[in-house]
């Protein structure tokens, strides 16, 4: 169940509580990604202390090497020893990630696997069988991410095959898990439209906006979120999939918006980048060989709380394990602070001084 509670008075930007079996959710929200079944170099005491509200993790990458152990253990709560939500989103977006070599049919996505090298099908169907047997308390409709550029034939093939794998998914729904559809259509005004219309009159109990910030110009992005948005029920929440970064959070929150995931601050810590209020940095730099204060002015995560970022750089250089661990956690605080902001900014109805105040310091 979804509450809006505050509204923006000059966007669209709003906060609400989303229940689950696994606790409320406060909106705007942002989900790590634990693809499968841990964010990458944290244990779950990290993401407690940083006071992460909830993951998404990836059924199709737990699938394809099988479920027996997640099933043994009664769910991915359990498996994980993690209490609080958990999404599982369905895994249509691996086909523009080349890890693997899918072929689209009406049947779903065909392909090899791993395991046996035999050929297997990942159907809508058996997308919810996964969604099931893992427990999560929010799950994702299989659909049909095209990449970007892709022809106008492509573009209406992958919106006809995700309306219809969304019907075939939610035929398919068991009680106790909540069932978001998620809106395709590249960056094709009408497709964007047609995508959302038809997603809304078979009624999910939310809704995600997806193949976007995958390589499209900004302003494509943008035009192509409104026009989604707008086509997509109000009062349901909106996941917008795959989206990390200030600037293009920020955006999407004012356009109504309510829940992120991204490996954007983690995958960058693992690169060596970090963020603080004014920007990026490349932790590898000698310039920070010397600096004795910490990563982020006036940030409170553990990493500035204990260590300098000479120490940082010096576990970078040295190719230390721990490196990898502290980057993410500051990362990781630096975008649930910025979630934090916003929440307060809407509530006092100053979203737009708020981000603006935030872009006009932060520089990439």
């Amino acid at each position: 169940m979804f509450q809006i509670r505050e509204k923006d008075e000059k966007t669209k930007a709003r906060t609400g509580v989303l229940s689950t079996a696994h606790g409320e959710i406060e909106t705007p929200v942002f989900l790590p990604v634990a693809t499968k079944g841990t964010v990458k170099t944290l244990d779950f005491s990290d993401l407690e202390g940083l006071g992460v509200q909830g993951l998404i993790v990836n059924a199709f990458h737990l699938w394809i090497k099988g479920l027996d152990s997640v099933q043994n253990t009664g769910g991915l709560h359990s498996f994980m020893r993690w209490d609080r939500p958990i999404f599982t989103d369905s895994g249509g977006f691996q086909i523009i990630r080349k890890d693997f070599d899918f072929k689209i049919t009406e049947e779903g996505f065909v392909l090899k696997s791993p395991v046996d090298g035999k050929k297997i099908t990942y159907s809508p169907e058996v997308c919810m069988d996964v969604h099931s047997a893992l427990g999560s308390d929010v799950t994702f409709v299989l659909d049909d991410c095209p990449p970007y550029r892709s022809s106008m034939e492509r573009l209406r093939g992958s919106v006809d095959r995700t309306t219809d794998w969304a019907r075939r998914c939610k035929a398919m729904r068991r009680g106790g898990q909540e069932v978001y559809a998620i809106a395709q259509g590249g960056t094709d005004s009408e497709l964007r439209r047609r995508s959302a219309v038809e997603l809304s009159e078979i009624e999910f109990d939310g809704y995600g906006v997806g193949g976007l910030s995958i390589g499209e110009p900004r302003d494509e992005m943008i035009s192509s979120l409104e026009v989604s948005v707008s086509s997509l029920p109000e009062k349901k929440p909106k996941h917008m999939m795959g989206v990390g970064s200030p600037a293009e959070v920020l955006e999407s929150i004012s356009n109504g918006m309510d829940i992120f995931d991204s490996a954007f601050p983690t995958r960058n810590a693992r690169h060596g980048t970090f963020y603080t209020g004014k920007g990026k940095f490349d932790i590898k730099k000698s310039g920070f060989a010397k600096v004795k204060e910490p990563l982020g002015p006036g940030c409170e995560c553990f990493v500035c709380r204990n260590y300098s970022t000479s120490y940082v750089h010096h576990l970078f250089k040295e190719k230390e394990m721990l490196a990898y661990r502290l980057l993410s956690i500051h990362n990781l605080k630096m975008v649930l602070d910025l979630f934090a902001g916003v929440r307060m900014s809407i509530k006092e109805n100053k979203f737009s001084t708020f981000a603006e105040e935030y872009l006009s310091e932060f520089t990439t």
